[in-house]
């Protein structure tokens, strides 16, 4: 199974117990995914193929995104204690039904950003958040003049294990929170690839960033 064919759904952050149980990190909305038996697919280390693997079964710890989930043929701590950090997937066939204006994450990621007032594409969609309701994290296309680098005047630096933990910072792209909601987001436009934003004002602080 190639990667680009599956769904990312949870981090294994640690293990859980003693007798090989699993807790699992995710921000997917669709619990089955872990709670219901079957065929998952694992990724050991990145750029590796992800292969399968049996979910026995799973429970949701309350109140919080993580789940404590059971993999055939990981029966004790040390077989759990060597998947921390991997990640799971399902196949992108075995999505869930989703009701009418209900979308996943996966298929918001990359999409164009246009201003419905001006028609101006913003910026892409570049992660979603879970905070209530969901967070779209829009990298802008204009980006702020890219100010030098500051190199510290090695010189002044007395000690040479100083020299040698110095690093230059690099600035990160400019990103806007846009909450996806229908007042904000109205448009969602999966074919093309684009979405609208009706932002109330102050939301895009915009004519700052030069």
């Amino acid at each position: 199974m190639q990667i680009q064919d599956l769904i990312e759904i949870g981090t294994i952050v640690s293990p859980q117990g003693i007798q090989g149980e699993l807790k699992v990190k995710t921000d997917s909305d669709f619990p089955e995914r872990f709670e219901k038996s079957g065929s998952r697919w694992l990724q050991v280390q990145p750029h590796q193929s992800p292969q399968l693997v049996e979910l026995v079964r799973g429970r949701q710890m309350p109140g919080k995104n993580i789940f404590i989930i059971k993999l055939a043929g990981i029966d004790d701590r040390n077989q759990a204690e060597s998947l921390r950090g991997c990640k799971l997937f399902v196949e992108k066939l075995d999505r869930p039904k989703l009701e009418k204006e209900e979308y996943h994450i996966a298929d918001l990621i990359d999409l164009e950003v246009f201003n419905q007032a001006t028609r101006e594409n913003i910026g892409i969609v570049t992660d979603v958040f879970s905070a209530g309701n969901d967070i779209l994290e829009v990298t802008l296309h204009k980006q702020p003049e890219a100010k030098p680098d500051i190199i510290p005047d090695l010189e002044k630096v007395s000690r040479v294990s100083k020299r040698h933990k110095l690093k230059v910072k690099k600035s990160k792209p400019v990103t806007v929170l846009i909450p996806f909601v229908k007042d904000i987001v109205p448009v969602v436009n999966l074919e093309e690839k684009r979405l609208e934003i009706n932002p109330p004002k102050g939301l895009l602080n915009l004519d700052s960033i030069e």
